[in-house]
């Protein structure tokens, strides 16, 4: 037997399930596959250059990692995911497969572009071998009582912990079997550039900051639980502290997986779920969310179409404001905290997760401007785009989605910046022009006398944007 393997977004060798599977049940060898798909990913998906750059750096590692086992990595470019039935039934032809091996992906176009293919494999009669990768438990399998899925992220995560101390702990797996003899050879990987829909001059793409590979990911790993874990819950919200595990690029792309971290932080933890250390529960509980919001992305369609998952709030009366808007994204609002989290993202690709609920929730209640706009310059401009978390991310901030901070929950960007940055160390490195201030003027210079010029007024007051925002959110 001959096996296809299909990689998406489990760019690794190791604790692969499907490559694991294809591996030990081959008899002629491994062929593996992956699909560029750049219309589909910038047009329909609004990938940017971070993320579509750091996936095809990925490829290329995991493609040379491929070849240390005997196994050639096939790259096809199709534009659109319509193309890709088609094209994999064709290397599987090519090189004498009898079957295809791939891990299940849960967003909407995902799904259908998975179920076409294995409508085109069976109907030419090959086998198909599904497997379960992306989070700890198969998205529908962990349920409240009377069946529903859970909308609330609290008993959720009771939910698995419960699980994980009854005994159902998913194990990872080892490094797929080095196959005798390679089948074929190994195609070039392209570039964002080479793929011409990708903007090459764009910012935030730092090969620098985001190495790629899985033995990068792995040293990673390491280095943040035996260096940092111990003290995350304390120091993940202090914004000029490398305080959090910055894998999240590496996740989203599959070159480490969710349950390689969580066994790491458990083995830090003496196996323990919900008790010990308070870094590794707070971390630990921290991936669990990341589970949470795809177990709601394969349970509810609607998400994945740009839809509030509390339809209540379909009448909300969201601002046309292209100036604000145009501020925001071009970090002018006035208010310091948002203006250097919009820099450290176009800088960098990548956004501290606090921040990312502040500037989230800036849009969202300050300027009153609809979240897919918001959640669409993310999918732009983050290396670590993972659209499930990306979604439950904005829809919290905006109180449209599941376990949703209240209507009257708005963020004080003041408050928050003054809280988590009080010596203003993460406001003076992104925006050095207010460096001249002190601590307690840094993080509202319009209160200053000494206010620089250069640096914009804000935007909007807090409290009269406060108070328009309750009046949208009453008036639904």
């Amino acid at each position: 037997m001959r096996a296809l393997v299909w990689f998406r977004g489990d760019l690794r060798v190791r604790d692969n399930p499907a490559l694991h599977e294809a591996c030990s049940a081959a008899t002629r060898g491994v062929v593996g596959v992956f699909v560029a798909c750049p219309r589909q990913w910038h047009d329909a998906h609004e990938w940017g250059m971070p993320k579509a750059d750091f996936v095809l750096r990925s490829v290329a590692a995991l493609s040379e990692e491929l070849k240390g086992r005997e196994i050639a990595l096939r790259v096809v470019v199709e534009d659109w995911f319509e193309g890709v039935p088609g094209a994999l039934l064709s290397v599987a032809r090519e090189h004498e497969c009898d079957a295809v091996y791939f891990n299940n992906e849960y967003e909407l176009n995902e799904r259908r572009r998975d179920e076409a293919v294995e409508g085109v494999f069976e109907d030419e009669g090959l086998g198909v071998r599904r497997f379960h990768d992306l989070a700890v438990y198969p998205p529908g399998s962990v349920r409240t009582g009377e069946g529903r899925v859970y909308t609330v992220f609290s008993p959720f995560k009771r939910a698995c912990k419960a699980r994980w101390k009854d005994g159902d702990q998913p194990e990872t797996l080892p490094i797929a079997r080095a196959q005798n003899e390679m089948v074929g050879r190994a195609d070039p990987v392209p570039t964002g550039a080479d793929l011409g829909v990708f903007d090459a001059e764009a910012p935030g793409v730092r090969a620098d900051l985001w190495k790629a590979g899985e033995a990068h990911a792995g040293s990673r790993l390491r280095a943040f639980v035996e260096g940092r874990l111990r003290e995350y819950r304390d120091r993940r919200d202090a914004f000029a502290l490398n305080g959090t595990s910055t894998l999240s690029p590496y996740l989203a792309a599959g070159v480490v997986s969710v349950r390689q971290c969580l066994h790491a932080a458990l083995d830090a933890n003496q196996g323990r779920v919900d008790s010990g250390e308070k870094g590794a529960v707070t971390w630990i509980d921290e991936l669990l969310w990341r589970d949470f919001y795809k177990h709601l992305t394969a349970a509810m369609p609607r998400l994945s179409r740009g839809e509030n998952m509390k339809a209540e709030y379909d009448r909300v009366a969201w601002r046309d404001a292209e100036g604000d808007l145009a501020a925001w994204r071009e970090a002018r609002t006035g208010y310091p905290i948002v203006d250097a989290a919009m820099r450290q993202l176009h800088q960098t690709g990548w956004m501290h997760n606090r921040l990312r609920m502040v500037v989230a929730m800036f849009l969202t209640k300050h300027l009153l401007i609809h979240w897919r706009r918001g959640e669409e310059h993310f999918c732009r401009t983050l290396v670590d785009l993972d659209y499930a978390s990306n979604n439950g991310g904005w829809q919290w901030s905006a109180s449209t989605g599941a376990d949703a901070a209240p209507y009257f929950r708005i963020m004080n960007p003041i408050s928050q910046s003054r809280r988590y940055d009080p010596e203003g160390r993460f406001l003076r490195k992104f925006l050095p022009e207010l460096s001249t201030l002190d601590d307690t003027d840094l993080h509202a210079p319009w209160e200053s006398a000494r206010a620089p010029e250069a640096y914009p007024g804000p935007i909007v007051d807090h409290a009269a944007a406060r108070a328009r925002a309750l009046g949208a959110f009453k008036a639904d």
